[in-house]
């Protein structure tokens, strides 16, 4: 599986947890994401771009601490992804 599909189901998921259903709702806001269901989520164009997006979707609603949860969230997949292509936004400080 594509590594930034992989980040993007986990941080929604994970979201999921912490917020409910609006986790989708947000999700469905990103440009360049199709999310039908956690299950059912597609991304067309840039992945990093997607990524940084859909995290920054969260801040806007959601403030600073819903970032720590979409860092976590991507730990998970970390490692297959290159330094250079996780977003600045989920960077550890």
């Amino acid at each position: 599986m594509d590594p930034y599909l992989q980040a993007v189901k986990s941080i929604i998921k994970e979201q999921q947890t912490v917020i409910g259903p609006l986790a989708i709702e947000q999700a469905k806001k990103v440009a360049g994401l199709t999310v039908t269901s956690l299950d059912q989520i597609q991304i067309q164009g840039n992945g990093k771009d997607i990524l940084s997006h859909l995290v920054s979707q969260y801040e806007k609603v959601f403030g600073q601490t819903s970032v720590e949860v979409c860092r976590e969230a991507i730990d998970s997949v970390r490692d297959k992804l290159q330094p250079a292509d996780i977003p600045d936004i989920l960077k550890s400080n």
